[in-house]
C-alpha cells in the first residue's frame, strides 16, 4: 500500500452506498428481564441512538427460577416496545454469541449499574470475543435515576408493599400484581 492510496477513503465510501442495507448497527441487549425496569428501558431507548435495531432477547436460563415465564416476559416487553419497528424481542437459551450471530448482529449491550457489575460484565465480553472475534460488547450506564434498579430489587420492594413508582412500566406493575394475587394470595398487596 502506498502512502497515497493509505489515506484514499473513496472505496469504503463506494462500497458503504452499495451496502447501505447490509450496513444496518444491529444489536442484541440479552438478559432475563424478570421483569423488565425502566433502566432496561432506558437502555433500549439510548441504544436505538446508536444502533438501527436492537433485538431483546429474552434469557431462558435453566439456572435462575423466574416469577414471569418467558412467554409473559416477552409480551411485556412487546407491549412497551409496540410502537418500535426497530426492535424485536425474542426468547434464547444457549451461547450469546451463536444467537448474535443468527440474527445477524455484531454487537452485543450490556448495561453496567456499578462497579460491582464491571468484572462479570468484563469476563464475559472477553469469553464473549474469544469464542467469536467478530462480536462486540457495548457497555452502557443507565440514567443515573436507574443506576440502583434491578429486577430482584423490584420484586423485593413490591413483596414488601413498597411504591414501584418510577421504577417499572405500568403494564408491568399491574402484571406484578396479577402475579402476587394469583401465586401468593396471601401476601396483602
Amino acid at each position: 500500500m502506498t502512502k497515497d492510496n493509505f489515506f484514499d477513503n473513496s472505496n469504503l465510501t463506494k462500497m458503504s452506498k452499495s451496502n447501505k442495507s447490509q450496513n444496518k448497527k444491529k444489536a442484541v441487549y440479552p438478559g432475563s428481564f424478570d421483569p423488565i425496569t425502566n433502566g432496561h428501558v432506558d437502555i433500549i431507548n439510548r441504544g436505538l441512538k446508536v444502533f438501527d435495531d436492537i433485538v431483546i432477547a429474552v434469557l431462558e436460563n435453566p439456572k435462575k427460577k423466574p416469577l414471569f415465564t418467558t412467554q409473559e416476559r416477552i409480551s411485556m416487553i412487546q407491549e412497551i416496545f409496540s410502537d418500535y419497528d426497530n426492535t424485536k424481542v425474542i426468547a434464547f437459551d444457549g451461547l450469546l454469541v451463536e444467537f448474535a450471530k443468527k440474527n445477524s448482529a455484531r454487537v452485543v449491550i450490556r448495561g453496567l449499574r456499578a462497579i460491582s457489575d464491571f468484572e462479570y460484565e468484563f469476563q464475559m465480553a472477553l469469553m464473549n470475543r474469544k469464542l467469536d472475534p467478530d462480536i462486540e460488547t457495548f457497555f452502557m450506564t443507565p440514567n443515573l435515576s436507574y443506576s440502583f434498579l434491578s429486577s430482584n430489587l423490584v420484586k423485593e420492594i413490591f413483596m414488601l408493599g413498597g411504591c414501584l413508582k418510577d421504577l417499572v412500566p405500568k403494564g408491568v406493575e399491574k402484571k406484578l400484581k396479577e402475579k402476587f394475587e394469583t401465586e401468593h394470595p396471601s401476601l396483602d398487596l
